[in-house]
């Protein structure tokens, strides 16, 4: 695995194609704190690492960078990938929902590239972008958490080639995926995010190209499933798996089809040693070979099974493990919704599992495709949210003890805000099927637009049988899925209900013990779900308390996960294992740790 972290790491440094960055006298805007990346970003060299660890190409071009961009009659350079609203853009302007901002660059492709397909790819955009280049109407693309990768060979000419991009956001107004975004922004809801807030670039390739790769690994068949579908539909594949350098399986099929492949003696990838075999797929048309990617991926497996006292329990590599975590928020002060740095970008995942945790709850947010890379290669499961949307609909929420249908009879949502709800949820879904971390689905947090529950956990688990549902993190209950989800700030952080014979059951969230630190907050004033201790001492030793008080009943009560509130501070939020700015730990950490581990290894 380090031989192709190298491979990728000298393959990013040599053949990533970028025009000369212009420096303009940029700065942070605003005057909200800054992490230490962000204090010292090159705004020449923002996020240089190629984007989609998950299907490697040897040649691409970064078009991260100053953009000019206008908006309500104002215009000048913006930073990306940082969202207008953040620091790091250098704007630090709200572009509101009755208004759009433009953005703007002019690239040279090379001539090398011309001879071929060129797609246009970025991570993410919100909310609505619509992209045109050299003045001709390329695409439309709703929704701010799917990637976009568009085929824009006829639009290029040689020489200059101007990309425009136009972005409308309503945030909350509208019924779109928002996660924790609001226009009016406080408490637990923050500052809207709008426009390109991934890195986006250009690479080319022949005109029959992989177009999608789906991995699966299917541990009782020690067998992993590849099925690699190219732009046209033509093609032979073939693949070729490695462990650590040495080729240790391979196979070959039709483009689009599944190629199902035998490990002999597989290793497997856990938290404690989380192995990832190297894969290089190859295209042929014809015999000639038009497009190879490397990828990798993990032999694990992801189910329910009874312990010895019959108790339904998480099960990873069909070993009852206790899934305990964090609340990731995945927020920054300087960059809103983008890390200043991979560094940063890796940094929550590293701490966190240094702490003792090996799960992340990733909420109402979906991460550029490298966090989650880290989160493979470091071995931190993942619970994957929907990034909630359409508010408005959402219907009564009661703490129940139990199942209660009556609550939800009819859907709230209307006929266009159920198809994008899907839209997204199949796209974000289908991008990150390949990430070995990520072990539940959440569709719904808490009665956040939550609607026909049981439909949509079904559904969410015909599209992807191999990992858990949690259908409602917290929200109205149901009889569907894999798990019940309750959510308790109370001293005493249980369910509300003993273990249930058909469901796991987990405290998706508790805890949100505040401590604030004077010049590292957001604002001057914050809050904490249970109010602001004074110290950091006490402030463990309510921590110590209600973990130990989830330890107890691991059995008791048959708890298979617990999910602490939350990572980091949050703008005014208060509660984070870390201030916002990422400098300071509010903990004993040697206590912390203590306790974390024993109840990750509680089912041991």
């Amino acid at each position: 695995m380090k031989k192709f972290l190298l491979i990728v790491a000298a393959m990013v440094a040599v053949a990533a194609c970028t025009e000369k960055k212009e420096t303009y006298d940029w700065a942070p805007a605003g005057d909200h704190i800054l992490t230490e990346w962000g204090e010292n970003l090159d705004p020449t060299n923002v996020l240089p690492e190629y984007p989609r660890p998950q299907m490697v190409r040897s040649k691409w071009m970064n078009l991260n960078g100053f953009w000019d961009y206008k908006m309500y009659g104002s215009k000048g350079k913006i930073l990306v990938p940082f969202p207008v609203e953040s620091a790091l853009s250098g704007v630090g302007k709200r572009v509101g929902m009755d208004s759009c901002i433009t953005y703007s660059t002019k690239v040279t492709i090379p001539a090398s590239y011309l001879k071929q397909h060129v797609l246009l790819n970025c991570g993410g955009i919100d909310c609505v972008a619509e992209i045109k280049i050299n003045g001709e109407y390329v695409r439309k693309h709703t929704g701010g958490f799917t990637s976009i990768s568009e085929d824009v060979t006829e639009y290029l000419k040689k020489g200059e080639n101007e990309i425009v991009i136009k972005v409308t956001d309503k945030t909350d107004a509208d019924f779109h995926a928002i996660g924790k975004q609001r226009n009016e922004n406080s408490g637990i809801f923050y500052t809207p995010v709008t426009g390109i807030w991934q890195t986006i670039w250009m690479e080319p390739v022949a005109e029959t190209h992989i177009n999608n790769l789906k991995i699966t690994p299917y541990l009782d068949l020690s067998t992993f499933c590849v099925n690699a579908a190219t732009s046209t539909g033509n093609g032979t594949v073939e693949v070729k798996i490695f462990d650590g350098g040495r080729q240790v399986a391979s196979g070959k099929g039709e483009a689009g089809k599944d190629i199902n492949i035998k490990i002999k003696e597989p290793k497997t990838w856990t938290p404690e040693d989380p192995f990832l075999y190297d894969f290089k797929i190859v295209v042929k048309d014809g015999g000639k070979v038009v497009d190879q990617v490397k990828s990798y991926s993990a032999m694990r497996k992801v189910s329910v099974n009874k312990d010895g006292f019959g108790t339904l329990r998480i099960a990873l590599n069909n070993k009852p493990i206790f899934s305990f975590g964090t609340l990731d928020q995945g927020w920054w002060p300087d960059g809103l919704y983008t890390a200043p740095t991979d560094e940063a970008l890796a940094f929550d995942i590293i701490r966190t599992k240094e702490l003792g945790f090996n799960t992340i709850r990733k909420h109402v947010k979906v991460e550029p495709d490298r966090w989650y890379y880290h989160c493979d290669r470091l071995g931190v499961m993942v619970w994957q949210d929907m990034p909630s949307g359409d508010y408005a609909a959402s219907p009564k929420w009661e703490f129940a003890a139990d199942f209660a249908p009556e609550m939800e009879a009819v859907s709230n949502r209307s006929a266009a805000s159920i198809d994008q709800y899907w839209k997204d949820w199949t796209g974000i879904m289908g991008q990150l099927h390949n990430h070995p971390c990520i072990i539940v689905w959440v569709p719904f947090n808490e009665a956040w637009g939550q609607f026909n529950t049981m439909e949509v956990a079904t559904r969410t688990k015909l599209l992807d049988p191999t990992r858990l549902v949690n259908p409602a993190s917290g929200g109205n209950l149901f009889p569907c899925g894999d798990i019940i989800d309750f959510h308790n700030y109370s001293e005493n952080p249980l369910p509300y209900t003993a273990p249930h014979k058909d469901y796991v059951v987990v405290v998706g969230e508790y805890g949100g013990l505040g401590l604030c630190v004077p010049d590292h907050t957001w604002l001057q004033e914050g809050w904490g779900y249970r109010g602001l201790i004074g110290d950091t001492e006490t402030l463990t030793d309510r921590y110590v308390a209600l973990t130990k008080k989830i330890l107890k009943n691991v059995d008791e009560m048959g708890i298979s996960g617990a999910i602490y509130t939350q990572t980091t501070d949050c703008e005014t939020e208060l509660n984070g294992l870390y201030t916002y700015d990422r400098k300071v730990f509010k903990f004993n950490e040697e206590r912390f740790v203590e306790i974390n581990r024993r109840l990750s290894r509680s089912l041991d």
